[in-house]
C-alpha cells in the first residue's frame, strides 16, 4: 500500500462521514435517535460524522436503512466507502508516540493537493532538518524514553516525503522571522537548518517566505495555522489549529474564509520568495 492510499483513507472517512449526516439531517433525524438504531450514543454518530473512527459495514447499513436509503446502487457505493475508509495509515505503527487527535491531521496532510501554512515559533515540520527537528521534540518531550523522541523524529521526517513525491502538493508557507531567530540545538544545529532551508526553497512546488520584524504587524498575530485543500470536489478545506493537548478542525465556509483572508495578506505583505531567500542568507551569515 502508499503513503497515498492510506492517506486518501482519511478523506474517505471524512466523506463518507458527511454524507451521512447530510442524509440523517435531510430526514430530520436526531444524532439521538441515529445512535438508537445502531446501539450506539449520540456523540459516536457525531464522531462517526466528523469522519474521526473506523466505520463498521453493519452500521451504516443500518443508518442508511433508517435514512431511507433504498436503491442498491447508491447503498453500494457508500458501503464501499466503508473498505477503503477503514485502511490502517501508514502512520499507524508510529501510534504509541503519536497523540490521537494528530493521526487525523498527517492523513489529511498526505491527502491535500494544496498546504498553506503560518509559522510563527518553529520551522514547519515539513522543512525540518533531523537535527532541529531532534531538538525541538526532545524539548516538548522532556522525560521520554530516548526510543521514543527518536520515533517521533522518525514520522516527521517519513511526513517530508511529500515534498518529492511524484504527485507533490502545492506548499506555501509563510515562516515568521522569530522562527528562525530562535535557536533549537544550538548554533551548528541552526546553522543546518537555515543552509536546509535555503536549499528547499528552490524546490518548484514550494512557495516559501519570511515574514521580518521590520514588517510589524500582520495577519498572522493570531498564531500558527495550515490550511489544507484536496483534490475531491466534494471534501471542503480544512484549517488545522494544534494546542497544547489537542487540535481544531474547522471546514465552516466562513471559518476557512477568514484563515485564507489571512494566509493571502500574509503572502502579499511578506517579501517575494526570491527576497526572502535573501533574507535567509543573512540570517545564515550570522550563523557562520
Amino acid at each position: 500500500m502508499t503513503a497515498g492510499e492510506s492517506s486518501g483513507s482519511v478523506v474517505r472517512r471524512i466523506l463518507l462521514g458527511s454524507q451521512l449526516r447530510r442524509l440523517r439531517e435531510s430526514r430530520g433525524i436526531t444524532r439521538e435517535a441515529a445512535g438508537y438504531s445502531i446501539r450506539a450514543s449520540e456523540s459516536k454518530i457525531s464522531r462517526l460524522e466528523l469522519g474521526r473512527v473506523s466505520f463498521k459495514a453493519r452500521d451504516v447499513e443500518d443508518l442508511l436503512t433508517l435514512y431511507g436509503v433504498t436503491d442498491e446502487a447508491e447503498r453500494g457505493a457508500l458501503l464501499s466507502l466503508v473498505k477503503e475508509a477503514n485502511v490502517a495509515g501508514w502512520w499507524h505503527s508510529y501510534s504509541d508516540v503519536l497523540p490521537g487527535w494528530f493521526q487525523t491531521y498527517i492523513g489529511l496532510e498526505g491527502a491535500a493537493s494544496l498546504i498553506r501554512g503560518y509559522e510563527a515559533q518553529f520551522v514547519h515540520g515539513l522543512l525540518q532538518t533531523e537535527a532541529y527537528a531532534h531538538a525541538v521534540v526532545a524539548r516538548g518531550m522532556r522525560g521520554a524514553a530516548r526510543e521514543d523522541i527518536d520515533r517521533r523524529v522518525a514520522l516527521r521526517l517519513e511526513r517530508q516525503k511529500l515534498l518529492v513525491a511524484e504527485r507533490a502538493p502545492d506548499i506555501r508557507i509563510v515562516l515568521d522571522e522569530a522562527a528562525l531567530r530562535r535557536v533549537h540545538g544550538g548554533p551548528e544545529v541552526m546553522r543546518g537548518q537555515l543552509e536546509h532551508l535555503v536549499t528547499v526553497s528552490e524546490l518548484p512546488q514550494l512557495t516559501l517566505q519570511i515574514m521580518p520584524f521590520s514588517h510589524g504587524w500582520h495577519s498572522g498575530e493570531s498564531g500558527t495555522f495550515t490550511i489544507l485543500t484536496f483534490p475531491e470536489s466534494d471534501l471542503s478545506d480544512v484549517v488545522f489549529l494544534e494546542q497544547l493537548t489537542s487540535a481544531l478542525y474547522l471546514d465552516k465556509r466562513e471559518d476557512v474564509a477568514q484563515y485564507e483572508k489571512a494566509m493571502a495578506q500574509l503572502q502579499d505583505e511578506c517579501p517575494s520568495p526570491e527576497e526572502s531567500r535573501t533574507l535567509l542568507r543573512r540570517i545564515l551569515s550570522e550563523f557562520a
